[in-house]
């Protein structure tokens, strides 16, 4: 049987915006390119099994249907396709990461921590400087964030994707990249205020 020709970007294109026995042969091809590249990319991770992999392929399907437009032909089209893919299930990992962690608990540890602890690498003034601007930030915290403001950037703090924080707030994701900057703008200009650089901040954690 002799082997099939590679198809072009633009026979990729063509055939799946084609319908019909057309569109469905070529989504068959590109899903079995997706399904071998996906494990041969995951098969070190244990975190991913063959049905989490068929699951990302099947979104990754439906979202190139739906992307055809955004292909510009910079490179192969397997090669476009194929990061979307893995774009899809990194995003998927980081929610099953992340599904059963509430926004709640993970501020509930710093509070209830100590605001500071003393390294004995310090010295007694740098240990005062470290203690005075804590307490800086503490106030600030109270005064300055909304609590929405502080969970969500606890949340990033803590490693959660912003993906995931918008989720769980119902937000979107530019709400919460605004809701971020806004916290941090506080922040800055709470410390200015306070009297304050950048570059106190680095030195008495240094």
């Amino acid at each position: 049987m002799p082997m099939r020709t590679p198809r072009e970007n633009a026979s990729w294109i063509r055939d799946l915006r084609a319908g019909g026995p057309v569109q469905a042969e070529t989504l068959t091809d590109l899903r079995g390119l997706l399904l071998r590249g996906l494990a041969t990319s995951f098969q070190a991770r244990g975190d991913t099994d063959q049905a989490f992999v068929e699951d990302v392929v099947q979104q990754a399907l439906m979202h190139i249907l739906d992307h055809l437009e955004q292909f510009q032909g910079r490179s192969r089209f397997t090669t476009w396709a194929m990061a979307i893919t893995v774009r899809l299930a990194m995003s998927a990992l980081r929610r099953t990461r992340w599904q059963d962690v509430s926004l709640e608990s993970m501020t509930a540890p710093i509070e209830g921590a100590p605001a500071w602890d003393r390294d004995d690498t310090t010295s007694p003034a740098q240990h005062a400087e470290q203690h005075a601007m804590v307490e800086t930030l503490s106030r600030l915290i109270d005064e300055a964030l909304t609590e929405k403001q502080w969970m969500a950037l606890t949340a990033e703090l803590g490693g959660m994707p912003v993906e995931e924080i918008a989720r769980r707030m119902d937000s979107n994701v530019n709400a919460v990249y605004k809701l971020l900057h806004d916290a941090r703008q506080r922040l800055k200009h709470g410390l200015e205020t306070a009297g304050y650089t950048a570059e106190d901040v680095q030195s008495a954690f240094a």
